[in-house]
């Protein structure tokens, strides 16, 4: 069963830096692309009215200017994994159908090998968690594309935290103010979870 999809708080717009949701989705990209030795990664969150994914944060190659970057979300590898809700990774994307070299091209980095999970909480995908040119050991180990899965899990039930917005709040604001017990929390789910990916096998 292909999970619902919605829209994350805010997932149309860019939250300025400094922000915790930008705090905590820089955090992501960075700890997966270190972890996975990528020469890049990106998290994208779904905008589900308009029917995009959102570059939202962005570690390596790109980082300067494909932030708030937007493409339909039925595009390219990215949008199958937020469509199917499963993790994918492909070793080598000449020879990937659904691998759209046109859109690739278009953010000035075309990579030979990705691997993508769905950040899903509550049963929702919230958006995509992508890393790319991962180490060759990630590509072909198994156990690494469920570290992803989990990671991506853990970095979308964090993301819930910090997108929680007391209900008189501006909904303007809507994870800005978040409290510090909030923010807390999410950035301690990141953390604990970086320490688990880090211990040797």
């Amino acid at each position: 069963m292909t999970p619902r999809t919605e829209s994350a708080s805010a997932a149309g717009t860019v939250p300025a830096a400094g922000s915790p949701r930008r705090e905590l989705l820089q955090s992501v990209v960075d700890v997966a692309r270190a972890i996975f030795g990528a020469a890049a990664s990106s998290v994208f969150l779904l905008d589900e009215e308009a029917d995009e994914l959102v570059f939202q944060a962005v570690s390596g190659q790109g980082e300067e200017f494909l932030v708030g970057r937007r493409f339909p979300a039925g595009r390219g590898i990215a949008g199958w994994v937020a469509t199917s809700g499963e993790p994918m990774v492909v070793d080598d994307l000449t020879t990937a159908p659904s691998f759209d070299r046109s859109l690739a091209e278009s953010t000035e980095f075309v990579p030979n090998a990705l691997m993508a999970a769905p950040l899903i909480s509550e049963g929702r995908v919230l958006g995509v968690l992508e890393v790319l040119d991962p180490s060759p050991r990630a590509r072909t180990d198994m156990r690494e594309l469920d570290l992803l899965a989990m990671f991506a899990r853990q970095a979308a039930a964090a993301l819930r935290v910090v997108s929680y917005a007391p209900a008189d709040a501006d909904p303007r604001g809507v994870g800005e103010r978040l409290g510090p017990q909030q923010r807390a929390d999410a950035l301690r789910l990141l953390g604990s979870l970086e320490q688990l990916l880090r211990e040797p096998c």
